[in-house]
């Protein structure tokens, strides 16, 4: 029967359908001989060509029907796809398919590493290396990379339980590929393992908590076979702490459960010991996350979780004996590995590789940061996607800033900054991070000499207004004041301005007098006991720190002071005393609870300087005198205390003004 017969039926039946019609042409013309040898034995019987017709047509109706009965190069037009509108002619379909199933090439390969694989003992391991070696040399290093790694991965992360020898088996044989073949195997299988790891861990944590999986298998062994297998490629020095001590800081992230505790123990079992040797910081801190977990999830009944936290405790102190954990996770197959390693350098070239300090994190990247731990391999990602990502962020923190600046301002409105100067400052104050940021802060607002006054009377205005003491403003003051002498300047004039509210007109001059009400701006009717205590220590600790002296208390007449200034005054001395004791700004206003030391030096230091000046040193000696005289009898640890500062302080403004006069 002429082939040209059949051309025309497979046009019929892919009418309408380009693509339909010629692959039915297709595989019709490669089935045209097997159709030929049937015709001739039908026309040795007698048949008629209408026959083979009528044959022909019955034929296509099985097919219309779904039956099986048709020819097979018929019936494999029914296993065409469907068409997509494009088309694809038949020598890229048939690349696409061999593009989908492995090569011949790899089937083999598969198969002969599967054979060394499976063959693979402690006594043989040796020529096993050996056979990966050649085959590493007679086929694609990718290829073999990618196979080896697969097969490795897929036996150890099975359902059922593994030997330990099994896992530290295939842990020294990935060692000895990262010696021999180099760290292009090593850094692929890492990856490929934690991946794997993270695949099963994920599924676990979605899935229900059945103690079996379909097929009556337990669940959660994947987790736990490639975990240790993680821990021994540590212990073989495949990778370093870096990466295990990611896994388990993960473990930790979410609630504790009881295959976190489990896989937890494996590690500790497999590897807490040189855990402790390589980082005993970083175990110290994982020691204290899993107490803390425990704490906060109420898991001290668990037994295992008990023994879990024994078990660290014991790590972390040395107690875990040497013979106990070579017992424990296959350790008689270790010591027999690592001595395998050790001897691997006598026979063969090997090369000195450190372990892969990794971390979790760049493992997890590797696809979208490139890999920075082998050579070629490291790279910055897509730098168009990496710099949209980065003007979002940026115009989202601009955006919020904005935010932030536009609620300051009208803050700064309420609190009285009526001008320009004062609203910058207060912002730039109320959005720093800490004073040393508050301070480069400040300095990039490039004000004049003039304008930085306004700096120290904002500090003043807002320390003063808190509802307690707040020493972030003490501490830019201070910080400011190192910088500049123009800031102690400012400090002194504020303390005036602050004494003149308090009822002290003759202090400051007549100068000052003439435009403080006006020029101030935060002039105060009636003073509040809280802003002069907030006051009083801003200015205690400024003079404890030499910030500024007791000298700018000069214009003071104390004979002659107002109830106010008196309790002002008092709080300013009593505080000093204290700030000369302590390091650091404190926050309480009660001196009894704490413990301070009676050191005479920072004391002495501070008021001799007044004694320079003998009205100043003798106003100072009567105020102290006639003020404190009634902490004499008290038997309270603060009361003590001050009345010792204040007789010390006494006998030092006392010498000094003798002193003075004598020359």
């Amino acid at each position: 029967m002429p082939v040209s017969h059949l051309i025309v039926k497979g046009k019929s039946l892919g009418a309408g359908d380009n693509e339909m019609s010629l692959g039915e042409e297709h595989d019709i013309e490669e089935g045209s001989e097997t159709y030929s040898e049937e015709e001739e034995e039908g026309e040795g019987e007698g048949e008629s060509e209408d026959e083979e017709n009528d044959d022909w047509d019955e034929e296509w109706g099985g097919i219309e029907s779904g039956s099986e009965g048709g020819r097979g190069t018929l019936e494999s037009t029914s296993e065409l796809p469907e068409s997509t509108g494009a088309y694809v002619p038949p020598h890229l379909r048939k690349a696409k398919l061999e593009a989908q199933q492995p090569s011949e090439q790899v089937i083999k390969l598969t198969r002969q590493l599967k054979g060394l694989l499976n063959r693979m003992s402690e006594v043989n391991i040796s020529s096993i290396v050996d056979g990966i070696e050649e085959i590493y040399r007679n086929n694609s290093r990718n290829d073999v990379t990618s196979t080896l790694t697969k097969l490795i991965i897929d036996g150890i992360s099975s359902h059922s339980t593994l030997l330990d020898s099994y896992v530290v088996l295939h842990g020294a044989f990935v060692s000895a590929l990262h010696k021999l073949v180099g760290i292009e195997f090593a850094a692929h299988f890492v990856q490929e393992t934690i991946t794997a790891y993270e695949k099963h861990y994920a599924e676990l944590s979605d899935s229900p908590n059945d103690e079996l999986v379909p097929g009556g298998k337990e669940r959660g062994k994947e987790c736990s076979n490639l975990i240790i297998l993680i821990s021994e490629m540590y212990n073989f020095q495949v990778i370093s702490c870096v990466p295990l001590f990611d896994v388990v800081r993960s473990l930790l992230e979410g609630r504790l459960t009881e295959m976190d505790v489990e896989l937890l123990l494996k590690i500790l079992r497999s590897s807490g010991q040189q855990l402790r040797t390589d980082d005993p910081l970083a175990l110290k801190d994982i020691v204290q996350a899993v107490q803390d977990k425990v704490a906060e999830q109420n898991a001290e009944n668990n037994s295992r979780v008990r023994f879990m936290i024994e078990t660290l405790l014991n790590l972390k102190n040395n107690k875990i004996k040497k013979v106990a954990a070579a017992q424990s996770q296959g350790g008689d197959s270790m010591e027999r590995m690592k001595k395998f390693l050790s001897g691997l350098s006598k026979s063969r070239t090997v090369l000195s590789y450190e372990p892969l300090r990794v971390s979790l994190q760049d493992l997890r990247s590797a696809d979208t940061r490139g890999k920075w731990w082998l050579v070629g391999a490291a790279w910055g990602g897509d730098p168009l996607v990496e710099r949209r990502a980065e003007l979002e962020k940026r115009a989202s923190y601009q955006q919020q800033a904005l935010k932030e600046e536009s609620n300051l301002l009208k803050l700064a409105r309420k609190q009285g900054m009526n001008s320009n100067i004062r609203r910058s400052v207060f912002v730039v104050i109320m959005s720093s991070e800490d004073y040393v940021d508050a301070c480069d802060r400040l300095s990039q607002l490039n004000l004049t000499e003039v304008q930085q006054r306004e700096i120290v009377r904002v500090l003043l205005h807002c320390c003063g207004n808190e509802k307690s003491y707040n020493p972030y403003y003490t501490l830019i003051c201070q910080h400011l004041c190192k910088q500049s002498h123009s800031y102690k300047i400012t400090v002194q004039f504020c303390l005036w301005d602050f004494l003149r509210d308090l009822g002290e007109s003759k202090v400051g001059g007549a100068e000052l007098l003439k435009g403080s009400k006006d020029d101030d701006g935060f002039d105060v009717k009636s003073i509040s006991k809280t802003r002069m205590r907030n006051v009083a220590k801003s200015y205690a600790w400024w003079i404890a720190r030499d910030a500024v002296t007791l000298m700018i208390l000069k214009p003071v007449d104390f004979t002659i002071l107002k109830p106010q200034t008196k309790e002002f005054l008092r709080e300013l001395f009593s505080q000093i005393l204290v700030a000369s004791q302590v390091s650091t700004p404190l926050l309480t206003d009660d001196i009894s609870s704490i413990q301070l030391t009676k050191n005479r030096t920072p004391v002495e230091e501070i008021f001799i300087k007044a004694s320079r000046v003998g009205t100043l040193a003798m106003g100072l000696a009567y105020f102290l005198t006639e003020t404190f005289k009634p902490l004499r009898n008290e038997t309270d640890v603060g009361s003590k205390f001050i009345s010792w500062g204040v007789a010390l302080a006494t006998d030092t403004l006392k010498s000094g003004l003798d002193f003075v006069q004598a020359l």
